[in-house]
């Protein structure tokens, strides 16, 4: 379901308006639902490219770093890794340190569907920003990254 259009003449949007946090708020689902809306196809939606996109930085990672890094609770790791794995994108294998511990690591048909994914994203992120030009854009995105690095610790 796609939220109505924010309309800043209506008397009751005036309000939300002036709340920089809805209009963040707001702007996040719209994008989320559009990127997920993007995955339809696969099966799998935003949190799963989340754990993709975390994965490829890396060699991999406990289940319970990813939980923390990304701050999914860890039951929800466990599914959402559940889920890639069935779909081929990662494999759970032992640790080098530790061969009682398991860690996710990103195969190579997770490599594909990501740059496949990330191709879908750039799209989203197009269409979000549509309104603006290309140093506005850059310019939102500084902004947005300094307060969610303060914000989210890094």
């Amino acid at each position: 379901m796609n939220p109505a259009p924010i309309d800043a003449h209506e008397p009751w949007m005036r309000g939300l308006h002036a709340d920089t946090g809805y209009l963040l708020y707001r702007l996040g689902l719209r994008s989320g639902q559009l990127f997920n809306a993007s995955l339809q196809e696969s099966g799998l939606r935003l949190r799963h490219y989340a754990v993709l996109r975390f994965l490829a930085t890396g060699e991999g990672a406990p289940q319970r770093e990813l939980s923390a890094r990304l701050g999914y609770d860890p039951s929800a790791i466990v599914g959402l890794v559940d889920d890639l794995e069935k779909a081929g994108f990662v494999e759970r294998r032992p640790s080098p340190e530790d061969r009682r511990r398991r860690i996710v690591v990103l195969t190579d048909d997770g490599r594909g569907f990501l740059r496949d994914t990330d191709e879908a994203g750039l799209r989203v992120t197009s269409e979000l920003l549509e309104p603006l030009d290309a140093d506005e854009c850059e310019a939102l995105h500084g902004l947005l990254l300094r307060v969610a690095e303060a914000g989210l610790g890094g």
